[in-house]
C-alpha cells in the first residue's frame, strides 16, 4: 500500500459484515488509506440470527462520518456486504422485519426440502450450488411458511449489500457476485430462474436488477442524509468474499483462507463450478469469472467462546494431547451438519485447558482445509502456491500456526487489513479510472505481506478429527 496522500482523488470502500460496518477512504492513485470509520451492529442471539437493516444504515452513516473531510471529497463509493441475508421491504423501502442472516440455520428444513425435490445434481448444474440453510432461497421458503403475512406484504426483496446500495443511490440493483448466493439466480444462464421463483412463491418483480462488472448503480442522493458529496458515483457493490477477492487482485490458482465470524476458503476460477456434493458453492466473481468457495459457520467467534469458557486468552494454546474438538457451536455448513453441536473427544486426566483450546483451533481449521483441494480442483489446477491468510484471525499467532501445521503449506499474510473494504474501494475506483478492479488492487499492492514457511503436517491431529467427524452428525 502506498503512503498517505491528501490531494488526489478519493473513494470510499465499505465492509458491512455480520458484526459491524467499516469504511475506508482510499486514495485512488496510491491505494493509501487516508481515513477509516467503524460502527457496530446488533445481532440477535435467540432462536435465530437476525439484524434490523436500519442498524446497517445507521452504522454506515456513522462510519462514513468518521472519515471526516474525505467523505465530502469522495468521488465514488461501493459496498461489500455479508452474503445470503434476506431483507424484505415495504413499498417505502422500510424493513418489514429484521433480516434473516446467513448464519441463521432455522431454514435448514426448507433447504433440505428444496434439494430433495430436485436432487443435488440438478441444483449444481443449474445454479452452480446446492442450497444449504444459509442460502436466501431457503430463508424465503422459511418466511413463507412461518410468517406468510410478511411474505405477502413484501414490496421488495434484497440482499444486505443491495439494501445499502439502494439507500445510497436509489437504484434497485445487485451484482452477479452476491446474487449467485441466493439459490434463485441460475449461474448457467446468468438470469433469475423463473421456474424456481414460481415454485417458492417469489415474484421476480420484487428482485433487483443484476448489474455486470463495471456497471454503475447510480449516484449518491442528497436525500440520503450522509456526509458524502451528492453525485458521487455508486458502484454495484458485491458480496464480502467477492469483494475481498477483488481487494487481493486474486488470479486463478491462488487460494484464500479467510478467518472471521465465518471461515471461508476460495479461489478465482475461469470455469463455472458445479459441485453436486454441496461442499463447494459455485459463486460468481465480481469481475465476471467464478469464485468457488467453501464456508464454515464456526470460526473465530466459536474459538473465542471456547477460550472464554476455559478462562484463557485466545493465544494461550498448548501443544500435544489426544483431544479432538469439532467446535460446531451453531450447527455447521461445511460439512453440511446444520443440527450439529460442538463435539469434544479424547479427554484424559492429563489434558490441559490449553490443549483443549488448541484442539478448538484445529477443528475450525480442519473443516476449511478439508474443502481446499476441491475448491482448487474447479480449474483442474491444484496449486502449491502459498495460502493467502486474511480476516481477523490472520493476525493471531495461534491461527497462523494452526493453518501452517494442519495444511503443511506456506502461508502469506497480506499487510493490508480490511480487504473487503479495499476490494469495494477498488470497485469504486474502477468507475473513475476505467481499469479492472483487480488491476487496481495489484497496483496498490494489497496482497504483499510476510511469507511464513510451512510446518510439518500434523497427520495425527488430522486423523483424530477425521475419526470424530461421523460422531458430529449423529443426532
Amino acid at each position: 500500500m502506498g503512503s498517505k496522500a491528501g490531494t488526489g482523488r478519493v473513494v470510499l470502500g465499505v465492509d458491512s459484515s455480520t458484526q459491524s460496518t467499516k469504511v475506508l477512504a482510499v486514495d485512488v492513485d496510491s491505494g493509501a488509506v487516508l481515513a477509516s470509520g467503524q460502527a457496530p451492529h446488533t445481532v440477535s442471539s435467540g432462536a435465530g440470527r437476525e439484524t434490523d437493516p436500519e442498524v446497517w444504515w445507521t452504522a454506515l452513516r456513522d462510519a462514513i462520518g468518521q472519515t471526516g473531510e474525505y467523505a465530502a471529497r469522495a468521488e465514488g463509493i461501493s459496498v461489500g456486504g455479508q452474503q445470503h441475508g434476506l431483507v424484505v421491504l415495504d413499498a417505502a423501502g422500510r424493513p418489514l422485519r429484521p433480516a434473516l442472516l446467513w448464519n441463521d440455520v432455522r431454514s435448514a428444513p426448507q433447504a433440505a426440502a428444496l434439494v430433495e425435490r430436485h436432487g443435488a445434481q440438478w441444483w449444481a448444474e443449474r445454479f452452480g450450488s446446492v442450497p444449504a440453510a444459509s442460502f436466501t432461497a431457503a430463508k424465503w421458503a422459511w418466511l413463507t411458511e412461518h410468517e406468510p403475512e410478511v411474505a405477502a406484504a413484501a414490496a421488495a426483496v434484497r440482499l444486505p449489500h443491495d439494501f445499502l446500495t439502494e439507500r445510497l443511490g436509489g437504484a434497485a440493483v445487485t451484482d452477479r457476485g452476491d446474487v449467485s448466493g441466493t439459490g434463485w439466480w441460475a449461474s448457467g444462464t446468468e438470469t433469475y430462474d423463473d421456474g424456481l421463483l414460481a415454485e417458492i412463491g417469489l415474484d421476480p418483480a420484487l428482485l433487483p436488477t443484476v448489474l455486470g462488472p463495471g456497471e454503475e448503480a447510480g449516484a449518491v442522493s442528497a436525500s440520503a442524509g450522509l456526509s458524502l458529496r451528492p453525485g458521487a458515483l455508486v458502484a454495484s457493490g458485491t458480496g464480502d468474499n467477492a469483494a475481498a477477492a477483488l481487494g487481493l487482485g486474486l488470479g486463478p490458482g491462488r487460494a484464500v483462507l479467510s478467518l472471521g465470524t465465518s471461515g471461508t476458503v476460495y479461489a478465482v476460477s475461469r470455469r463455472r463450478p458445479t459441485d453436486a456434493s454441496g461442499t463447494v458453492a459455485g459463486f460468481a466473481a465480481a469481475d465476471g469469472g467464478w469464485l468457488p468457495l467453501a464456508c464454515t459457520l464456526n470460526c473465530t467467534l466459536a474459538v473465542d467462546k471456547v477460550a472464554a469458557l476455559l478462562r484463557l486468552d485466545r493465544e494461550e494454546v498448548e501443544p500435544g494431547g489426544s483431544v479432538a474438538f469439532l467446535p460446531f457451536l451453531d450447527g455447521e455448513r461445511t460439512p453440511n451438519l446444520p443440527y450439529a453441536s460442538g463435539l469434544l473427544t479424547g479427554l484424559r486426566h492429563d489434558t490441559s485447558a490449553g490443549q483443549v483450546l488448541q484442539a478448538a483451533y484445529d477443528g475450525a481449521v480442519f473443516a476449511l482445509l478439508s474443502a481446499l483441494d476441491q475448491v482448487l480442483a474447479v480449474d483442474s489446477a491444484p496449486s502449491d502456491q502459498p495460502l493467502l491468510l486474511i480476516g481477523g484471525g490472520a493476525r493471531g499467532t495461534a491461527w497462523l500456526d494452526t493453518v501452517r501445521r494442519l495444511s503443511g503449506r506456506a502461508v502469506q499474510v497480506p499487510r493490508a487489513a480490511e480487504l473487503v473494504a479495499l476490494g469495494a474501494a477498488a470497485q469504486a475506483a474502477a468507475l473513475l479510472t476505467k481499469e479492472a478492479p483487480s488491476a487496481i488492487a495489484l497496483r496498490w499492492g494489497t496482497a504483499a505481506g510476510a511469507l511464513h514457511p510451512p510446518l510439518p503436517r500434523d497427520d495425527a491431529a488430522l486423523a483424530r478429527l477425521s475419526s470424530a467427524l461421523p460422531l458430529a452428525g449423529a443426532r
